[in-house]
């Protein structure tokens, strides 16, 4: 029997937890042929989600849970869960439903009986996300597709089922900034895209606000594109190549015509305008010089501070005073 992992990254998510265990339950009695592993991810929660995850392992001992010491990101918790995942196959999934656990058992038989490394999922219906988040999330997967060699489906979601020649795979990427969405296609092998409408949140709130998603999306350009470094390149070659033109105009039109070259307003505008751009060029070369700044520190990516194996060894320390 093949052992499947189910990775759940987990940030405040008390009240969806228990919706999500049994559902799940549902979905792996339609595949008695695989045993499960629950593993969940605590990114640092603030709520009771920790204890939540203590209760289902307390009960079933397929769930295991890693903990963090604070919040790292969701990215750091997919990479925690990668890396302690323990199954023939693995998956990602949210704990809050959006992520339709029903769509495991096709996406099993894509990758065991089609010949496919991975199956992965994309919304193809944005219903209950505000229009603009809609439409800039739209504009981010066009413009990466256009500038990166990296191919970024539109309404991917990270929910995924891959073997564990794909997982390796992606273990062997040890950056420190993560942009899973670009790692998932960088890696290659055969993906077979799974489509479903939009689902709404079983429970909780979302923790993505517009602007950790900007910022997000920022990291998603920085990590797999160098295109705004050129352009920036471009632009400023553009600009001196202008005030040339300009410098000569000026100095044509003042030996022609006389005080012509008088004038602050003018000028004023032109600064600005170039001090502007600096400035821009100045940012792009800061976000790239930032990442890689990180990168040499060689920080871990997350820091573990409790697993299943802690809550073990905790209750039998509690047993044995009991005992005494």
């Amino acid at each position: 029997m093949k052992k499947i992992t189910v990775i759940v990254p987990c940030y405040n998510e008390e009240q969806a937890l228990h919706y999500f265990y049994e559902e799940m339950e549902r979905v792996a009695a339609q595949m008695p042929e695989n045993t499960f592993e629950y593993l969940f991810v605590d990114d640092g929660s603030r709520d009771g989600t920790l204890a939540v995850m203590r209760e289902l392992c307390a009960k079933d001992a397929r769930v295991r849970y890693v903990s963090f010491s604070r919040n790292f990101g969701k990215e750091a918790a997919i990479y925690a869960g990668l890396t302690h995942a323990t199954g023939d196959y693995v998956a990602i999934m949210d704990a809050d439903l959006q992520d339709p656990p029903l769509l495991l058992p096709e996406m099993y038989r894509a990758v065991t009986g089609e010949g496919y490394d991975s199956a992965a999922t994309r919304r193809v219906t944005r219903k209950g996300e505000p229009p603009i988040r809609s439409f800039f999330a739209r504009r981010f997967y066009t413009l990466m597709n256009k500038i990166s060699d990296v191919e970024l489906m539109d309404g991917a979601r990270d929910y995924r089922l891959m073997n564990r020649k794909y997982v390796d795979a992606l273990l062997s990427l040890q950056e420190y900034n993560r942009f899973s969405k670009g790692l998932f296609g960088w890696v290659g092998f055969r993906t077979k895209w799974i489509e479903f409408e939009n689902v709404e949140r079983i429970a909780g709130e979302t923790k993505w606000s517009f602007w950790k998603l900007f910022k997000y999306s920022l990291d998603g350009i920085v990590a797999f594109s160098s295109t705004p470094l050129y352009l920036s390149s471009i632009i400023g070659a553009g600009m001196c190549g202008v005030a040339m033109l300009a410098i000569v105009f000026i100095i044509v039109r003042q030996l022609l015509f006389g005080g012509s070259a008088y004038g602050w307003p003018s000028m004023a505008c032109i600064v600005i305008l170039i001090g502007g751009l600096q400035l821009l060029c100045i940012g792009i070369l800061g976000l790239y010089l930032s990442k890689a700044y990180l990168e040499v520190k060689h920080r871990p990516v997350y820091i573990v501070k409790e697993t299943e194996t802690d809550a073990v060894e905790r209750a039998g320390e509690d047993e044995c005073k009991r005992e005494e």
